[in-house]
C-alpha cells in the first residue's frame, strides 16, 4: 500500500470492508464496445445490488485509468479495480501516475491490478515475453523509483492504494508476496486459491476471479459450461495460442491435470474452473474460496457481452451472495 498523509493500515481496513466478500469483473471486450454512458448507468446498478467492487482488464481502444475514472464517477462506495491494467502499455511511472490520481480523487475506492496479459500483447510491438517474472520485478522498480520523484514545485502528490499482481503460477505469487499488496488469480479451481494463499502468508489481498454461468436449469447450466470452456479454448487458438500457453493453464498442470484434459472440454477442467448452476451452486464455489484463503471473490458472468443482461443475471443471483 502505498501512501500520503493517511496511514497504511486505515487504508487496508477502508479497502476491505467497503469489498466484502463478492465483486464482479466484466469482460475487456464488454467495456471495449459497449458506450461510456451505459456503463455508467450499470456500474451504478452493480452498486445498487451490494456487490462490493467492479473490476475489468485493459484492451484496445480504452485507456484503464479513464474508464475507470467514469466509473467511479458514476458511483458512491464501491471498489473500482484494474484487472489488469497492462504493462506492456505503458512506463512504470505512467502507470504509478494514473493509480495516484485516481486513489487521491476517490480515496478508499480504487485497486490497481497489473500484470502481462496474454503472451501475443507485448509481441504485436516486438518486445520480448520470455522474462516474464525478470520483467515484473523490473516494472515494479520503476514504479516504486516514480515514488520518490520531485517535480520542480515541490511534493509530487502521492496517494494510498493496494497493488495488486494479476497472477497464477507460484514464481509470480511469490513475488506478490514481496513486492506486492496481493493478488489477483484468473480463471482458478479452488485448489489455486489456496496454493495462492499459502505463498502469500495472512495479510495479502487475495482476490481471485471465478467463472460463473447462472442457470436454474441444472441440464443447461452444465451444457453452457462447456461452450464456455470451449469457446475459451477456440479463442486462444484463434490467436496462435496453444492453451497450455496461458498461464491459468499451466497453473492447472502444475495442479495436476493432464495436457489432454486441459487443451479439451474435459468435464474435471469444467467442473473446477466454472461454477454453474442457481444462486445457491455459485454461492457453494464462493464460499469454497474464501474457505481456501481468498478475501474476496470476483464474478465472471459467462455466456452474454451485453453488459445489460450481464447486470440482469446479476440481479438475480445477488439475494444468495455472502455479505
Amino acid at each position: 500500500m502505498h501512501e500520503t498523509g493517511r496511514t497504511e493500515s486505515d487504508d487496508f481496513t477502508e479497502i476491505r470492508q467497503r469489498l466484502g466478500r463478492v465483486g464482479v469483473w466484466i469482460l475487456n471486450a464488454t467495456t471495449a464496445t459497449t458506450p461510456i454512458g451505459v456503463q455508467r448507468r450499470e456500474v451504478a446498478r452493480i452498486e445498487q445490488l451490494g456487490y462490493g467492487s467492479v473490476w475489468t482488464g485493459e484492451s484496445y481502444g480504452r485507456d484503464i485509468f479513464v474508464l475507470l475514472g467514469t466509473w467511479l464517477a458514476a458511483t458512491e462506495r464501491i471498489v473500482v479495480g484494474s484487472g489488469i491494467a497492462n504493462l506492456w502499455d505503458r512506463p512504470g511511472s505512467t502507470m504509478r501516475a494514473g493509480a495516484d490520481a485516481l486513489a487521491d480523487a476517490y480515496p478508499g475506492r480504487f485497486v490497481l491490478g497489473i500484470g502481462h496479459g496474454y503472451v501475443t500483447r507485448p509481441t504485436v510491438g516486438g518486445r520480448d515475453f520470455t522474462r516474464p517474472l525478470a520483467r515484473s520485478r523490473e516494472y515494479l522498480d520503476e514504479m516504486d523509483s516514480a515514488a520518490a520523484e520531485r517535480g520542480d514545485g515541490g511534493a509530487v502528490v502521492r496517494a494510498a492504494w493496494p497493488r495488486l499482481l494479476g497472477v497464477n503460477g507460484p514464481r509470480m505469487t511469490a513475488l506478490a508476496a514481496e513486492r506486492a499488496d496481493g493478488t489477483l488469480p484468473f480463471a482458478g479451481p479452488v485448489a489455486a486459491t489456496r496454493q495462492a494463499r499459502e505463498i502469500l502468508g495472512p495479510g495479502k489481498l487475495l482476490i481471485p476471479e471465478q467463472h460463473v454461468v447462472f442457470d436454474t436449469d441444472p441440464t443447461r447450466a452444465r451444457d453452457a459450461a462447456f461452450a464456455a470452456r470451449a469457446a475459451g479454448l477456440a479463442g486462444a487458438r484463434a490467436r496462435g495460442m496453444d492453451p497450455l500457453d496461458s498461464p491459468y493453464n499451466r497453473n492447472l498442470l502444475r495442479l495436476g491435470y493432464g495436457e489432454n484434459e486441459i487443451r479439451e472440454t474435459s468435464r474435471r477442467v469444467v467442473d473446477a474452473t466454472i461454477a454453474y448452476g442457481d444462486g445457491d451452486a455459485i454461492a457453494e464455489r464462493i464460499h469454497e474460496h474464501l474457505d481456501a484463503g481468498a478475501d474476496h471473490v470476483l464474478l465472471y458472468l459467462q455466456g452474454t457481452s451485453d453488459l445489460t443482461a450481464t447486470v440482469d443475471r446479476l440481479t438475480a443471483i445477488a439475494a444468495t451472495m455472502p455479505s
